[in-house]
């Protein structure tokens, strides 16, 4: 049963990626690609409120699996914040593919920490 949920929850979350992504790219249409960096921070931040009720509200392991796996799984996209960076290096934009790097890696600790301090309050 835990499967079963883990892919479907993994499948409502690669549903909202496609939401989310598709309604920032329509309003951003500069070089930079904001729509992952979105996409990766925001479910870094419910990733991290997910860990934070894990730890100091109970949420059990099998449903911090299920909603962390699955549907963060599901909604936030590494890979694709990679590719862009190398799209971007192979279009010349070496200063934007080294903000997006770092810029991924920084934000989405911070909002990963910021998830689990909120849930500690």
């Amino acid at each position: 049963m835990t499967i079963l949920l883990i892919a479907v929850l993994g499948g409502v979350g690669a549903a909202a990626r496609f939401v989310v992504d598709g309604s920032v790219r329509a309003r951003w249409t500069r070089v930079f690609p904001l729509a992952t960096l979105v996409v990766n921070v925001t479910g870094s931040f419910l990733i991290g409120l997910l860990d934070g009720a894990h730890l100091y509200h109970g949420l059990g392991p099998t449903w911090l699996a299920v909603a962390a796996t699955g549907f963060c799984g599901g909604y936030t996209t590494f890979s694709t914040a990679m590719v862009e960076t190398v799209r971007l290096v192979q279009a010349g934009e070496v200063r934007r593919a080294t903000v997006n790097a770092v810029g991924s890696v920084v934000l989405c600790l911070g909002a990963a920490a910021l998830g689990v301090a909120v849930m500690a309050l």
